[in-house]
């Protein structure tokens, strides 16, 4: 089959660099990265940190095939920071956006494990004008 192994998909082989930088020549204040082992996944990520900060004129990122795991970033800036010092500066808030999510997941379903009585109905629409699944008629009677 030509699908590679699993493992290749996201294993630095030895000596393998997970950034490769390159210039561009025909574009001023550019340059594109190639970023081995990941996927859209990350790709898309970076292109949208990178796309809010205003230094930035144009980031885009494209997956070459399917079956090869890199994928390229080009970022334009406007001249008051480097591509590279924005690539860094995006991934130090993604990542700091990131860990807030993880805390604020960890919060909420630590509450569910430690209150003992978790109500049925956690958003509260049993209240007034509300509907009740739970009694009468269900939906699919007719």
């Amino acid at each position: 089959m030509n699908a590679p192994n699993r493992f290749e998909l996201f294993v630095l082989e030895d000596g393998e660099k997970p950034v490769e930088v390159t210039e561009d020549t025909k574009i001023p204040n550019a340059a594109t990265f190639k970023i081995v082992k990941q996927d859209h996944t990350l790709g898309n990520m970076i292109r949208a940190q990178v796309l809010s900060m205003p230094q930035v004129l144009f980031a885009g990122y494209k997956v070459p095939h399917p079956l090869h795991p890199y994928f390229l970033l080009k970022i334009q800036t406007d001249g008051t920071m480097t591509p590279q010092a924005v690539l860094e500066q995006a991934c130090t808030k993604l990542i700091a956006t990131i860990s807030s999510l993880e805390a604020k997941f960890k919060r909420e379903f630590s509450f569910k494990t430690t209150e003992g009585n978790v109500p049925e109905d956690p958003y509260g629409t049993t209240g007034t004008g509300a509907q009740s699944w739970g009694t009468g008629k269900d939906y699919l009677d007719f």
